[in-house]
């Protein structure tokens, strides 16, 4: 159900937004709302989060559809969002598997200094943590921000747009650092250090710094760890219509679980981190059975949930 807690928290999330141009192969493009931070916006503010966005839109078209589409949502778009000369694009060429690859047409730029509006919670990432010169501007930014806010990470690397290896994984590192939670794929962590296990990267980013740490692994679930636990928590068996925004689902509702039990960061025990991870990986779940970044709200996790429950208990019954 919704939390009064949520919706009094305030999360300030500082990245990207654009249009994806979604293309399945033989079929014409469908133009869809997306970006990592305008997907993990999204995603709170269905679930009942409310949070701000600082992103960079252009004042056309894409980027007013962007913005009527994020605030029906329930996200406050920062004034200081509307700074390009036109709104950028990803086209996502989604493959037989379902699966996207990206190219991209895009500029980040925000003005410095940015400003923390009081938040409690602050959200960045993907592209716009690499992208100069905005990138340079947010790292400033959360390198002046310790203790101030909670601060979550997702690098969701694009590598033809995130610069040299040894430079994204110095930058990785250094917001991870910074940090309290860090989310990454199993592709990001694969790309980042490839001869690395699993149970390698997760601890590497808690020696980071990193309070929590969660690696989503597409179709397996996902596994996270705090320096007191670890767990991996299998996904549902669903149909996949494609990939498009699974991740950023599953941050959106990991943040919201961190909104509504700010506790959750430092007395973690082993069920409560379960609990949160699971709600993760249902919500995503919910996702990929949608085409493009349609992404759920809390009604929605919460009758999978209920739904998953109820063939567990009949499997056992059996």
């Amino acid at each position: 159900e919704d939390n009064p807690v949520a919706r009094s928290f305030l999360c300030r999330v500082v990245r990207e937004s654009l249009i994806d141009i979604v293309r399945t192969v033989g079929e014409p493009g469908v133009e869809v709302v997306g970006g990592s931070p305008a997907n993990v916006a999204l995603g709170m503010g269905r679930l009942g989060t409310t949070p701000r966005l600082l992103t960079a839109l252009g004042n056309d078209a894409r980027g007013h559809r962007i913005a009527e589409l994020l605030e029906r949502s329930g996200v406050k778009i920062d004034p200081a969002s509307w700074s390009l000369q036109h709104t950028a694009t990803a086209a996502a060429l989604i493959d037989a598997r379902g699966v996207a690859q990206y190219e991209f047409d895009i500029e980040w730029n925000v003005p410095a200094p940015i400003q923390l509006a009081a938040a409690q919670v602050v959200h960045l990432g993907s592209i716009a943590a690499f992208l100069p010169p905005g990138a340079d501007t947010l790292t400033a930014f959360i390198d002046e921000l310790q203790g101030q806010a909670m601060v979550t990470f997702d690098p969701n690397i694009r590598p033809a747009l995130v610069g040299s290896h040894a430079s994204a994984v110095a930058r990785v590192e250094h917001l991870a650092s910074r940090s309290n939670v860090v989310k990454l794929s199993d592709e990001d962590a694969s790309w980042l250090w490839p001869a690395a296990s699993s149970d390698e990267v997760l601890d590497h980013l808690l020696e980071c710094g990193a309070t929590l740490v969660a690696l989503t692994l597409g179709g397996a679930g996902a596994a996270a760890a705090t320096r007191d636990h670890r767990v991996q928590i299998a996904a549902p068996t669903v149909p996949v219509v494609d990939t498009v925004g699974a991740g950023d689902t599953f941050m959106a509702a990991l943040i919201h679980r961190l909104v509504t039990q700010p506790d959750l960061l430092h007395s973690t025990s082993e069920s409560e981190l379960i609990r949160a991870v699971h709600f993760a990986v249902i919500a995503a779940s919910i996702t990929v059975q949608r085409a493009g970044a349609d992404l759920p709200t809390t009604k929605d996790v919460h009758a999978a949930l209920q739904s998953q429950s109820g063939v567990a208990a009949k499997e056992t019954l059996r």
